[in-house]
């Protein structure tokens, strides 16, 4: 008989697909792993991964993954349910993000409203988004690039233009717009590949068959920031973040393309069944007058 902690560790093995790296998140051993995942294989006839140079998930392991996921995720979602139901409470919500300065005043509003709800945030990169909402392992997900899958269901929050953010006494922060070819030879401070920043660089640039010159990458908004500041080159800053009352001094210019913004995107699972801190936290994002950084005024 199949044990839930087998099948947990049969997702992140299937996720990875390195039982090594797998065993060291699990904090387990790697034959104690291994044997694990032989049983599964056993237990249903057939092979979960092909085991020919490096360990891949074929068919069937997808298969057995996509309903584990589901089934796993509705057994939290029923304890999540009941704890609610038995403490009287709001529960808990469960957020994930590429970024959460966008959403400092939003949560920040909604912990004044609803303090004793427990928040929690994870950091996630958009291409794991749709798997974990499908896992109910977040309830919702805010992401500054559209999530192409089957299963989600979204509102847009809202719209951001993305200009080049330079020092103050850089040759170019007196202009008044700028084009991606007056960039190409500009040094510049970005974010790491797969991030929404770095692959809209990527992506004007290609467009024009040029390839940035990227001096540096960090993960950090802020740090980004900072280094454009003290001059170690430029970047794309969102109009968002430019009126942030911490943000760097510098010079903020528009660029010369329809394509150089960000869609930020409200997602949740289409099935999932949210607790009510969820919902309450859905409502608080949805409502948000993201122009003014104030909740909407009452129609």
């Amino acid at each position: 008989m199949m044990e839930l902690n087998s099948l947990r560790q049969f997702l992140v093995v299937a996720r990875l697909e390195h039982l090594s790296r797998a065993a060291e998140e699990l904090h387990v051993a790697q034959p104690s792993l291994s044997r694990t995942i032989a049983r599964l294989e056993s237990e249903l006839g057939a092979p979960l991964f092909d085991r020919g140079g490096r360990l891949r998930l074929n068919d069937s392991g997808r298969l057995f993954r996509d309903h584990i996921e589901r089934a796993l995720g509705e057994l939290d979602a029923g304890r999540r349910a009941v704890a609610e139901a038995t403490s009287e409470g709001l529960g808990a919500v469960r957020l994930a993000s590429e970024t959460f300065l966008t959403l400092t005043g939003p949560l920040a509003a909604y912990k004044r409203a609803y303090p004793a709800v427990e928040i929690e945030l994870h950091w996630s990169p958009p291409e794991d988004m749709a798997r974990r909402l499908r896992a109910q392992e977040v309830d919702l997900c805010v992401a500054s690039q559209p999530i192409h899958a089957e299963g989600l269901e979204f509102v847009q929050l809202f719209e951001d233009a993305v200009g080049v953010g330079t020092p103050l006494d850089h040759p170019l922060a007196d202009r008044t717009f700028l084009t991606i070819d007056e960039l190409a030879d500009q040094p510049f401070v970005t974010a790491r590949e797969g991030h929404w920043l770095r692959r809209l660089l990527d992506r004007l640039f290609a467009a024009r068959g040029l390839t940035p010159k990227i001096v540096c990458e960090s993960d950090e908004h802020s740090a980004i920031a900072d280094l454009i500041s003290a001059g170690l080159g430029i970047g794309l800053v969102p109009d968002f973040a430019r009126r942030s009352v911490t943000r760097a001094p510098g010079a903020w210019i528009p660029v010369d393309s329809p394509d150089c913004r960000r869609t930020v995107t409200l997602y949740w699972g289409a099935d999932n069944r949210p607790s009510t801190a969820a919902r309450l936290m859905r409502t608080t994002l949805t409502d948000w007058d993201w122009g003014t950084g104030e909740p909407q005024a009452p129609r």
